[in-house]
């Protein structure tokens, strides 16, 4: 499958329909997510990258929430370039 010109959303279409389909490939989806993707897609995905497949049931149903936006310390002051403000300096006018 060609992924060039694929959005998020009509990849994971995609990856639906063929496992609803394709028992084999629902299975290899399950056992082996990352593989199975790889494979699918053409694609490598990073070995830092983790990715769980869930099958809904009767009992079970799955909310994924997307990321939280909020950004920790570290990040602010990584975004600063590390500038922190000194206690002695207060309300500086240029």
């Amino acid at each position: 499958m060609s992924t060039e010109t694929k959005t998020v959303d009509e990849l994971r279409g995609h990856l639906v329909d063929k496992a609803t389909g394709d028992a084999e490939f629902r299975a290899r989806l399950i056992g082996d997510p990352k593989g199975a993707l790889e494979q699918e897609l053409g694609v490598a995905i990073p070995a830092s990258m983790s990715i769980e497949v869930h099958e809904e049931s009767e009992e079970t149903a799955h909310l994924v929430l997307p990321p939280d936006s909020k950004l920790s310390e570290s990040d602010l002051r990584a975004v600063a370039g590390g500038f922190e403000r000194h206690p002695g300096f207060y309300n500086i006018n240029w």
